[in-house]
Formats: structure tokens, sequence, C-alpha cells
């Protein structure tokens, strides 16, 4: 047995105490590295005051990073699958993906589309739902189709074309029901049928409303219930746009301005949906807005102070999610990207229709693995 599985099956015996969990958390990377790529695995322990997350294992993926790309592109996601849980992640520069067995942490294989498809320039991003990983490759402007099969292994299925009007690649990708809504990095938005697998456009595919002040979609969430898909913006200030789906195709986004930190490209609906969580990418700093899931309108909310280390040991804040998967999620983590990449840790305060965003004594986690840390997966999974 590996001692990597061993030391994970003993962190799985241990009770940790962040607001009473009653199952262990976990928190995987996707390191991007070019030389040879690889996932990190950490542990979250100790208090919401003081919590801590341990490095259980690295696991190199057998393909290369790319050191670099779109912030709200996903290089990392996961599968309950029936026969497994299952962790993919993305190879850029290697056009592939990497199938992994969450819980021994064993590669199932490196996984390619077509003979064409290319993580070029922007490298490659994904998304999934239960029966299918949706991969976008920016060097050919596709995006591709695998079937996911026992085991934790892929079958490539089939390529599309996707091409924003101005000749963008695909940025983030979200997935909710049978909808894919993708963000290119050129304004435009649009959505796909996915009900037979492979995706078939809706024929919406439009400039977001903000795109006259240039403002660019970039990152992507789904509510719950598939009524509204959220943007964050590449943007000068925190710059969020919400489409109306519940026809099953996007209308014509709702432009808000919540804040004033730099960008707002990677964005994240807390479990009960009451917040939207926004990553300033540019400003070493996140937000978070009140949402209302039942009207799709986003208010300003909090916006932390500028993240420990910004500037000297990291340059960006790219990935973000919460910790816990009920009500706001009580604790943040925040991907930090530069030579000296980092895990932020966000402490997360509502009362009434305030809140406070701030970094915790314990943060950030160091990630010793890149140097180009943009995305991450969290375990248990949020409940949609």
């Amino acid at each position: 047995m590996p001692r990597s599985f061993r030391v994970l099956l003993l962190i799985l015996l241990i009770p940790i105490s962040v607001a009473a969990a009653a199952q262990t958390h976990y928190v995987i990377t996707n390191d991007d590295v070019h030389a040879a790529n690889s996932a990190t695995f950490y542990a979250l322990g100790g208090t919401l005051n003081a919590p801590t997350l341990t490095q259980l294992a690295v696991v190199p993926t057998g393909g290369k990073g790319h050191s670099g790309g779109y912030f709200a592109a996903s290089g990392v996601t996961l599968l309950r699958h029936p026969q497994g849980q299952c962790i993919f992640v993305a190879d850029s520069d290697t056009n592939d993906v990497a199938g992994m067995v969450l819980g021994t942490q064993q590669v199932t294989g490196n996984f390619k589309g077509s003979r064409q498809d290319s993580g070029g320039l922007v490298g490659i991003g994904m998304a999934m739902n239960d029966n299918y990983l949706y991969v976008s490759y920016t060097g050919t402007y596709t995006v591709a189709t695998f079937q996911v099969l026992p085991g934790c292994q892929l079958k490539f299925l089939k390529d599309i074309d996707a091409v924003g009007r101005g000749l963008g690649t695909v940025d983030g990708m979200a997935i909710r029901n049978n909808v894919l809504v993708v963000a290119y990095a050129d304004s435009t938005i649009e959505s796909f049928d996915i009900s037979a697998g492979v995706p078939k456009p809706n024929g919406d595919e439009q400039l977001s409303t903000g795109s006259i002040n240039g403002n660019l979609p970039a990152g992507v969430e789904i509510t719950s219930d598939g009524h509204f898909a959220i943007f964050g913006d590449t943007s000068g200030s925190t710059t969020i746009e919400v489409s109306d789906i519940a026809s099953g195709k996007l209308a014509p986004t709702v432009v808000y301005s919540v804040g004033s930190g730099a960008d707002s490209n990677d964005v994240y609906l807390s479990p009960d949906e009451s917040l939207l969580y926004i990553s300033n990418n540019r400003g070493g700093t996140v937000t978070a807005a009140f949402f209302d899931k039942t009207t799709g309108a986003v208010s300003p909310g909090c916006t932390s102070p500028v993240l420990r280390g910004f500037n000297s040991r990291w340059n960006w804040t790219a990935g973000i999610a919460t910790a816990m998967n009920t009500g706001t999620g009580q604790l943040l983590y925040v991907a930090e990207q530069g030579v000296k990449s980092s895990i932020a840790l966000v402490k997360i305060t509502v009362n009434g229709g305030t809140c406070t965003l701030r970094d915790v004594a314990t943060s950030p986690i160091s990630d010793p693995n890149s140097q180009a840390l943009r995305s991450f997966q969290t375990y248990p999974p949020r409940a949609f």
C-alpha cells in the first residue's frame, strides 16, 4: 500500500473541529507545472478561527502543465462516480486530462481528444456533470466531449467548434441540468444543449451587455435551480453580469457593479446562494456580494483587505470556493498564483445586511509544488 494512501486513511480517522464538520474536507490542486505536472492533496483541520491545510500527497499526473492561463478556466474537477470518486486534472501542454481515483490517488490514465485538440497559448479548461466531461482547447477553438467510464476512465466522443464573435476562445464554463454555459475571452457568451451528451448550440451566442463598456465575461456560475447564469467579468472594477436562462437560452445580461476591486474573473455561489464570492484577480482581494436567487439581483456586500503576501510572494488571485457546504460556507479558499503559490484561508462573517472578509492568522498555506496555482477542487463538493 503506498505511503500516501496510508496517510490518507489515517487522516480520515481524525475528527476535525472546523464548524463541527462530520467528515474530513479536502482541497486538490492542479499545480500546472510545465516540466512535470502534479496534483497536491490537502486535508482541512484546526478551528474556524485558526484553520490549517495539511499536505497529504503530491501525485504526478503523467503530463505537462502550462504554468498559466485563464483565471476562470478550471484545471481540476470532481465526479461522484458510482464506481468511485474521480478527480480529473488538465495537462494543458500535453493536451490531455489525467484521471485519478480520489481515495487512492491512483492515476487511471492520460486521456486525449482528437489529434488536432491543443491547449495553445492559454491552456485547457473543464466542466462536467454525472456522465460527461467537457474540455475546452484554446489552441484549436474546440470543446471536446468525453464519456466517463467505470474506474475513472474517459472515452473521447466528439469535438465541436467553439468560437466567440470576436474570435475569442472559451474561458469559463459551467453546467446545470442539460445546459452548458460558456464565456469567451472577447465579450461573447453562449449556451449549449447537452441533453444528448455532445453540446448543440442553442442559437443564443451574443455579446454581453457590459461589453459596451469594455467588460469581458470570464467566470461562469449557474444557480442550483438553473434559473440564472452569473458571469464574473474581466474589468477595472468588480463587475458581475446575470442572464436569465429559465427558457433554456441566455437572455441579455444585467450588469451590476459591486465594488472597486480590480478584476472579477472567478465567481462562486455560497451553498445557500445568499452570497456571491468574487476573486479580484489583479488587486489581491476578494469580494462578497449579496445575491437574490429569486430575482437574480446582485448588490454590494464587502471586500477583504489585501490578502497577506500579495505582490511579495504571489501576484494574482484566481479560483475561489467555500470550505463548508452549508449556509454561507464559513471559510473561503482562494488560489494565489505566483512564484510562491499558495491558498488563502478567508473567514466569512455576516450580520444582517453587512459582511466582512478577512484572511485568518494561519493564512496563506503554501503550495510548494506550484508557481502558477489557479484552480483547485474541494471535497466533499457543494451540493450543486
